[in-house]
């Protein structure tokens, strides 16, 4: 089973706005309406989990694309990890297998592509524990010394910037959080790291320019021009 779960608790603060960015309506229809068809479309994708906020539920029901795919809901955390961690809780908790492949998204990200999706999935049937996309860093990057002068110089060639969506296996992942104390997975920044800590396989595939994720207001007027165009 592939199980694809959609991150819909953040508040978007950098956005300016009175609500959270991926509830903003673009096009007649809210952002996250957009991640969702990405993987609703899909005949792999068997199951879906939004995790939100209790106050946003009615909400994201009301705009849920039509579908006869099974539907959950899991509550949003203090984090985005401890969000990921709900909706695992919540997988299991539906009858979903320790084998089963969890494929993780950000409701914020409204043009995933299908290639992406599908690089996710097979990178776990490959074989291995987890898969991220990935774009390669463009800019010359500096490490700072406290944001007042350059530390050292780093190679970018070696470096590479990480996009969502992640793909891990149900089981494993949900161990991993586990056996980690709530300070540990507060300072947990992305997916993959947590399963680069712990020492698993991490694939990284292709990522691609158009699945930016929506975080301050020219990144909201790209997705206008882009749904416009559409």
């Amino acid at each position: 089973m592939n199980i694809a779960i959609i991150l819909s608790g953040g508040v978007g603060t950098r956005m300016g706005v009175n609500i959270p960015k991926q509830y903003i309506e673009v096009g007649e229809k809210p952002i996250i309406a957009y991640a969702l068809e990405r993987f609703i479309q899909r005949d792999d994708i068997d199951l879906v989990i939004i995790g939100v906020a209790d106050e946003w539920k009615s909400f994201v029901e009301k705009h849920l694309p039509q579908t006869e795919k099974r539907i959950l809901f899991s509550p949003a955390g203090e984090t985005r990890q401890y969000s990921i961690y709900n909706a695992l809780k919540v997988a299991k908790e539906s009858g979903c297998q320790a084998d089963d492949i969890v494929i993780i998204h950000d409701a914020a990200r409204p043009l995933v592509t299908n290639q992406i999706i599908t690089d996710c999935i097979e990178g776990i049937q490959e074989g291995y524990d987890g898969v991220l996309p990935v774009l390669p860093v463009k800019d010359t990057i500096y490490l700072s010394d406290g944001n007042q002068s350059i530390a050292q110089l780093l190679d970018r060639k070696r470096l590479c910037a990480g996009q969502a969506p992640e793909s891990f296996r149900l089981g494993s992942y949900l161990s991993l959080h586990e056996k980690m104390s709530r300070e540990e997975l507060l300072k947990i920044n992305g997916s993959a790291e947590l399963a680069f800590k712990a020492g698993q396989r991490i694939k990284i595939v292709d990522g691609d320019e158009m699945n930016f994720k929506i975080t301050t207001p020219e990144d909201l007027n790209r997705f206008k021009q882009i749904v416009q165009h559409k």
